[in-house]
């Protein structure tokens, strides 16, 4: 029950987050829009992976396309506008920051990354119209999954 209410005040807080910039609750006075633009969105989510080669091909079939940079001390992926890196010889965990990658449809996205050897972690739920779901990675990571439609491309910068 904890972690459903934790999950509706996360989805209600992404969905904020996408509220029209002119609207009553976005608008901000002068010192407040100069502090936010110090942090212009997210960028990149960086995976720890105790075998980079192994790590590089599950997440080349996970996403369907090869990476932009393959070298041994670091592998990074363009997705969608965003950069999934890959680290070697490090820890892998499911504790810490949780980023979720967008999808189209949770249930073949959930499908398909189990069929790729992932395990399940976090099942699909819903709320307010937005689904969330984890598995944990051949390699350890939580790697969590988020259909919303409230999302709008346009927002990011």
């Amino acid at each position: 029950m904890k972690s459903k209410v934790l999950l509706a005040a996360i989805v209600a807080l992404i969905t904020l987050s996408f509220a029209r910039a002119d609207s009553p609750r976005a608008r901000k006075t002068s010192n407040e829009r100069k502090e936010t633009k110090m942090i212009l969105g997210l960028r990149t989510v960086m995976y720890h992976v105790d075998d980079l080669n192994k790590a590089r091909d599950w997440y080349t079939q996970v996403l369907g396309f090869k990476p932009y940079f393959d070298e041994p001390f670091y592998v990074g992926f363009f997705v969608g506008g965003f950069e999934l890196g890959l680290l070697p010889d490090a820890t892998p965990g499911t504790v810490g920051p949780q980023p979720l990658w967008g999808v189209a449809d949770i249930g073949l996205a959930c499908s398909r990354l189990i069929e790729l050897g992932a395990s399940p972690l976090e099942p699909i739920t819903e709320v307010g119209g937005i689904k969330v779901a984890a598995v944990v990675d051949p390699f350890g990571n939580r790697f969590g999954v988020i259909e919303n439609p409230h999302f709008s491309a346009s927002a990011v910068r």
